[in-house]
């Protein structure tokens, strides 16, 4: 059976048409199954009240590739955080533990060295947190102002220590009356002067034998006085 012309260019072009397809679609999932930079994602996250930097990896190789966070401080970088991630075709999130502060830049590197991979690039642009951290500040809680302390009122001046001199009971007292009564001798006992301790009955004894010495004398003269007389 002959083989015309046409039916040979037919045959060519059919054959190319299935090349051109084999080459489109091995080139397809050869870019699939590639590891490269575009695969991975970065995002601030937080878990409660602690911040995370999560990475997300759509690479359908499941390269394993090692992750290093930098916060940036001007041009200054310093390593916060770093990680191993492995992807998936549906894409792979690792959440990395990153205190992150708000509106901060970091700088996220990705680093594969496995099998026919080899890379090592930062993800473009950095990233940029929110303007919120994921723990909030407490607010001092505002105290009541406290009442002023009153002052003590000046007192009035405290008497002297020193005690005024008051007037004896001798100066106030006004003087007695001189008495006509002996006052005791000195040496006597300071009992109050009584009937049995004065000396009453000593003056009474002395006037009386005054009496008898006077009688008997003027008895005495008058009987003498009478004897001239008779004689």
């Amino acid at each position: 059976m002959s083989i015309t012309h046409r039916g040979a260019r037919r045959s060519v072009r059919i054959l190319g048409v299935a090349s051109a397809s084999a080459a489109i679609v091995l080139g397809v999932s050869g870019s699939a199954l590639a590891c490269q930079i575009g695969d991975f994602k970065a995002e601030a996250g937080c878990a409660g009240d602690k911040g995370q930097i999560v990475i997300t990896d759509t690479d359908g190789s499941g390269t394993k590739a090692h992750i290093t966070v930098f916060e940036k401080n001007d041009a200054v970088e310093t390593k916060v955080a770093e990680a191993d991630v492995q992807g998936s075709a549906q894409g792979t999130k690792t959440p990395i533990d990153v205190d992150w502060k708000a509106k901060t830049t970091y700088s996220i590197e990705v680093k594969v060295d496995s099998g026919r991979f080899h890379f090592d690039q930062r993800i473009n642009p950095d990233l940029t947190t929110p303007a919120e951290a994921c723990k909030k500040e407490e607010s001092p809680t505002p105290t009541a102002p406290s009442k002023p302390t009153p002052k003590p009122s000046k007192s009035a001046p405290a008497e002297s220590a020193t005690p005024t001199p008051s007037v004896s009971a001798s100066s106030s007292a006004p003087a007695s009356a001189p008495s006509n009564a002996p006052s005791p001798a000195a040496g006597d006992s300071n009992l109050a002067e009584t009937g049995a301790n004065s000396n009453t009955g000593l003056i009474a004894g002395i006037a009386g034998a005054l009496v008898v010495v006077g009688g008997g004398a003027v008895y005495f003269g008058m009987r003498r006085r009478g004897a001239r007389g008779n004689g």
